[in-house]
């Protein structure tokens, strides 16, 4: 790892951390716009989420990752960023966050750590890999229960 590949990762992560919120600030999916994010990701960005939540699956480029945005805010209400630590910089970044979330459908709240794994190349993400410590919370915090429950 060169200083100057995290010295890259770093602002290139806290600029798209803080666009992020700019872009949430302004009305999130279907409201804002998703160019305020865009220069922090590759147009080749690849985005995986696990499959077991309810925006699974990988997301591809910018449309995807526009796509992506639009799926999780059908499925939050809220979704706060309370606290974020920054435990590996360079060409691979590793992010813990600590979340609040308030799920759309059920109202429920939950509070839970996604780790990310970011590859940074050339000024821009390429790469992101969220692992959530327990999937099965999060779906079951968003689906609401069948008229047979």
């Amino acid at each position: 790892m060169t200083t100057s590949s995290t010295t890259d990762s770093i602002a290139v992560l806290t600029g798209m951390y803080a666009a992020e919120a700019e872009y949430l600030a302004a009305g999130g999916p279907g409201e804002a716009s998703f160019d305020v994010l865009a220069p922090f990701f590759a147009p080749d960005v690849e985005l995986h989420q696990a499959d077991a939540l309810p925006y699974g699956g990988t997301w591809r480029g910018h449309i995807g990752m526009a796509q992506f945005f639009l799926a999780m805010g059908q499925v939050w209400e809220s979704f706060d960023m309370v606290a974020q630590e920054f435990l590996a910089t360079g060409e691979t970044a590793v992010v813990l966050t600590q979340v609040r979330a308030r799920a759309r459908t059920t109202g429920r709240e939950l509070s839970f750590p996604i780790l990310q794994t970011l590859t940074v190349k050339d000024g821009r993400i390429t790469e992101v890999r969220p692992f959530y410590w327990d999937t099965q919370a999060v779906a079951d915090a968003c689906t609401a229960p069948s008229p047979t429950d």
